[in-house]
């Protein structure tokens, strides 16, 4: 080595080369279930028809709200009404794109037969792949999965069918 240089000039040689580019930094990591579950609701939203009325999605929520209200906090239900009317405009004005209104379509029938991890999913699918579409009223169904999910034993409004009822004697499934 030359008198006066440092034993090691690496690190000088290194800072003159350019930086590596390595793209966006990865979201963490992904659960393989969600991956399936959106992959699964795009396969239906691209094979059946999106023509979901409004009110096949409005009526169930806003009876679901209605259930809600003796139990649950009016400041909340309040909340949870002005953004379901929120959704009902976006949807009136033609806001609302095809997979988010089948999507809704899917997470109403959910909730109707009180599969909450099911209708949870569906929520979370929409906040990922429609976060600027969905933002200003999807945190108001979000808060009425919860409060019906806590309701005192709600019975499935439709069930599949008999073989899932419990019989004296017998848990539920």
């Amino acid at each position: 080595f030359p008198p006066g240089a440092p034993p090691d000039n690496a690190p000088a040689a290194s800072a003159a080369l350019p930086p590596k580019v390595l793209g966006p930094p990865p979201l963490g990591p992904v659960n393989p279930a969600l991956r399936t579950e959106s992959a699964r609701l795009a396969a239906e939203e691209s094979s059946e028809g999106c023509d979901v009325p409004a009110d096949a999605v409005l009526i169930p929520l806003r009876e679901a709200l209605a259930t809600c209200r003796p139990t649950v906090q009016k400041q909340v239900c309040d909340d949870i009404g002005q953004r379901l009317t929120v959704l009902g405009d976006a949807w009136a004005q033609g806001k609302l794109s095809a997979p988010v209104r089948k999507r809704m379509s899917l997470l109403v029938q959910e909730l109707q037969q009180c599969h909450w991890d099911a209708a949870d999913e569906i929520h979370r699918s929409l906040m990922v792949d429609h976060v600027n579409e969905v933002s200003q009223w999807l945190v108001g169904v979000k808060r009425l999965i919860a409060e019906t999910r806590n309701l005192p034993a709600m019975e499935p409004a439709a069930p599949r069918d008999d073989s899932t009822e419990a019989r004296p004697g017998q848990e539920a499934p």
